[in-house]
């Protein structure tokens, strides 16, 4: 079962032209990447399958849903089925880790602060952090524990779909091993979908069961790490040499 498609989608930024014609499709249960240089419009894509960012034609079908033409009652339902991680945490400086957890319960539920409360300090323990760390502020925590605390945020409504952008960028090489563990083990538990957007190369060889390569515009590659590694494509060999 698919829980993405995308069809024949185009990206344009003005008369600049971002993706031409790309489509693809994410199966239930995998952890799928997508990949490519500078400028290719990776995490365009990911903002695009997030309703953060308009595309010039094509379609998306997220958890079933066509997302061109939503009302704003029917993008707000889907938005809270699924679970997101940016790249630096996006933490609220002036918000503890519980109150950062909570957030999405705020948003979307009307369950008691007692609720909340206990809710949010189940995510906390189940991204491997210590309850002690709940009251903390985001000045006080590690870029890894940011990290960690974001993904429980992005797991707080028991989501079926995880998007994460680049979730080791700026980690040490024993933390981003961790949190790529981390991440392994949520799949397994959770049974949830996982997309990312990654450049990390031990990550791309180890936990992504399948992923795209963007290049000039297309999908230059889609498949997994294996069938990379047999691909006699110069461009391909490149990407990977380059990384």
């Amino acid at each position: 079962m698919s829980i993405i498609k995308a069809s024949n989608i185009v990206t344009k930024f003005g008369s600049n032209i971002v993706h031409d014609d790309i489509s693809f499709e994410v199966k239930e249960g995998e952890i799928f990447g997508i990949l490519g240089g500078s400028g290719s419009g990776k995490t365009t894509i990911l903002r695009e399958l997030i309703l953060l960012q308009k595309y010039e034609s094509g379609d998306y079908e997220v958890l079933g849903k066509n997302i061109k033409n939503l009302s704003d009652k029917e993008k707000y339902e889907l938005m809270g089925k699924w679970g997101v991680l940016f790249q630096f945490g996006a933490l609220f400086s002036s918000l503890n880790v519980l109150e950062n957890i909570s957030i999405p319960l705020k948003e979307y539920t009307n369950l008691t602060n007692d609720m909340m409360i206990k809710a949010s300090l189940t995510k906390l323990s189940m991204v491997g952090l210590p309850l002690r760390s709940a009251y903390l502020n985001p000045s006080e925590l590690s870029g890894g524990m940011k990290k960690r605390v974001g993904l429980a945020r992005a797991l707080i409504r028991d989501p079926k779909l995880l998007f994460l952008d680049e979730p080791t960028s700026g980690l040490d090489p024993k933390s981003a091993r961790d949190f790529d563990e981390l991440i392994l083990a949520l799949r397994e538990t959770l049974g949830i979908t996982v997309v990312m957007v990654t450049h990390d190369k031990d990550t791309i060889s180890s936990i992504l069961d399948r992923f795209i390569i963007l290049g000039d515009k297309k999908i230059k590659f889609e498949g997994s790490f294996s069938e990379l590694t047999k691909n006699k494509d110069k461009s391909l060999k490149e990407f990977w040499d380059d990384k």
